[in-house]
C-alpha cells in the first residue's frame, strides 16, 4: 500500500518538470583499454549538454515527505518561539485591551509588570507545539497536494490548481492543529492569566489535573477556524504569488535565476501571504486567545462577549508578526529544501496535451 502511494506522488504532475531529473552523479564518456591483446573497448555513455541537477532522492519518495516535514518542524519552532514577545502582548492586547492598548503601549505596560525576562514567557509550549504543528502543516501539505494532483490528473491540476492548493493546505492543517491545541492552551493561559503557572512543566499538569483532557483541546473547533483560512490562504497566495512574481516582476526565468535570487522571491512572496493571512484568520484568533483565558466559556458566548469590533482588537501587530513570520517560515522551508538538496519544481506550466486541445478549439 506503501509502495503503491509512493508512486502515485511520483507521477504527480507538479513533479512533471523534475521528474526525470537524477538522483545520482550523472556519468561521463570514457574509454577503457583492454591490457590484453584483444582490440581497445569503448564505454559509451550519453552525456546531457548541460549540466544535471541532482537530487538527492526522488519528488514523492518517503525521504522526500520527511524531509519536507523536518524544515516544516524547523521553519514554523523558530520562528514562532522568535515572536513570542510579540505573540504575547498580541494576545494581551485581545484578552484585556483596556489595560493594554495598542502595541506600543502593551509592551510598556507588559514591561513595567513583568520585566524584559518576562517577554518570552510562553516560550516552551510554542516552541514544542508549533514545531508539531510544522511537522504536519508542511510534511502532509506535499503529500496532499502529490496525492490530490495524481487523483486528478494533469490538465485538471493546473486548470484546477488554487482550488488543489486549498484543498492539500486545509487538508495538512487539519492534522497539525491536532498537535498544536494542547501546547496552544497551555501558552495562551501562561500568557493571559497573571497568577498562573509560568512554565511548561507546571501548566501543562496542572490543565490536566483541573479540567482533564478536554482542557487541552476545548479550544479545538476555534483553532480550526483560525488556523485552516490561515493555511489555505498562506499556501494558496503564496504559490499563485511565486507564479506571478517570475512571470511578471523577475526579469529573467526561474531556471536562470540563482538559488540566493530564488530564495529571495520565496521570502518576498511569503511576506505577502502572511499579510492576507493575519486579515482572513484574526477574528479566530482573538475568540482563540479569550477562550483559553476565560475559563468554562464556548465558541459562541465569547463571540458575542467580544462583537464585532471586539475580535479585531490586536490586528496590527498580529499582521507585523503574522507577515515577518510567513515569509521567514518559507524562507527557512526552501532553504531546507535547498541544503538537502529536495527537488524544488518550479511553477507549473500549462501542459502540452492541454495546450494542443485549446489550440484545436481555437482558445490559444
Amino acid at each position: 500500500m506503501i509502495k503503491s502511494f509512493v508512486e502515485t506522488d511520483r507521477s504527480s504532475p507538479f513533479a512533471s518538470p523534475i521528474r526525470h531529473a537524477q538522483c545520482e552523479v550523472p556519468e561521463t564518456t570514457e574509454s577503457v583499454e583492454n591490457t590484453t591483446s584483444s582490440p581497445p573497448v569503448t564505454v559509451k555513455q550519453q552525456v546531457s549538454a548541460e549540466p544535471v541537477e541532482t537530487y538527492s532522492c526522488e519528488y514523492g519518495s518517503l525521504k522526500f515527505f520527511a524531509l519536507c516535514g523536518w524544515g516544516g518542524i524547523l521553519s514554523c519552532g523558530t520562528t514562532h518561539t522568535a515572536l513570542v514577545p510579540l505573540d504575547m502582548v498580541k494576545c494581551r492586547i485581545q484578552t484585556d485591551p483596556a489595560k493594554y492598548g495598542g502595541i506600543i503601549n502593551g509592551f510598556r505596560v507588559s514591561l513595567k509588570e513583568d520585566g524584559m525576562r518576562g517577554l518570552a514567557r510562553g516560550w516552551a509550549p510554542t516552541f514544542f507545539g508549533y514545531s508539531a504543528q510544522g511537522l504536519g502543516k508542511f510534511g502532509l501539505y506535499e503529500v496532499f497536494k502529490s496525492l490530490y494532483s495524481g487523483v486528478l490528473g494533469e490538465e485538471r491540476s493546473y486548470v484546477w490548481r488554487t482550488s488543489l492548493y486549498l484543498a492539500a493546505s486545509a487538508s495538512a492543517e487539519f492534522f497539525a492543529d491536532i498537535a498544536l491545541c494542547p501546547m496552544e492552551s497551555v501558552k495562551v493561559r501562561i500568557q493571559t492569566q497573571p497568577g498562573w503557572s509560568t512554565t511548561l512543566r507546571e501548566g501543562f499538569p496542572r490543565i490536566m489535573k483541573e479540567e482533564g483532557l478536554n482542557g487541552f483541546y476545548k479550544g479545538l473547533v476555534p483553532l480550526w477556524a483560525r488556523q485552516i483560512p490561515y493555511t489555505m490562504m498562506k499556501f494558496a497566495c503564496f504559490e499563485r504569488t511565486v507564479e506571478a512574481l517570475y512571470k511578471y516582476v523577475v526579469p529573467k526565468p526561474r531556471s536562470e535565476c540563482t538559488k540566493p535570487e530564488q530564495l529571495v522571491v520565496t521570502f518576498i512572496a511569503g511576506y505577502i501571504a502572511g499579510v492576507f493571512c493575519a486579515i482572513v484568520s484574526h477574528p479566530a484568533d482573538t475568540i482563540v486567545s479569550k477562550l483559553n483565558q476565560a475559563k468554562g466559556s464556548n465558541f459562541v458566548e465569547v463571540a458575542k462577549s467580544l462583537g464585532l469590533l471586539g475580535m479585531w482588537k490586536g490586528l496590527f501587530p498580529r499582521i507585523i508578526m503574522i507577515g515577518t513570520l510567513t515569509a521567514l517560515q518559507w524562507f527557512i522551508y526552501d532553504s531546507v529544501k535547498v541544503y538537502y538538496r529536495l527537488p524544488r519544481p518550479p511553477p507549473p506550466e500549462m501542459p502540452e496535451s492541454l495546450k494542443a486541445k485549446l489550440a484545436a478549439q481555437g482558445k490559444l
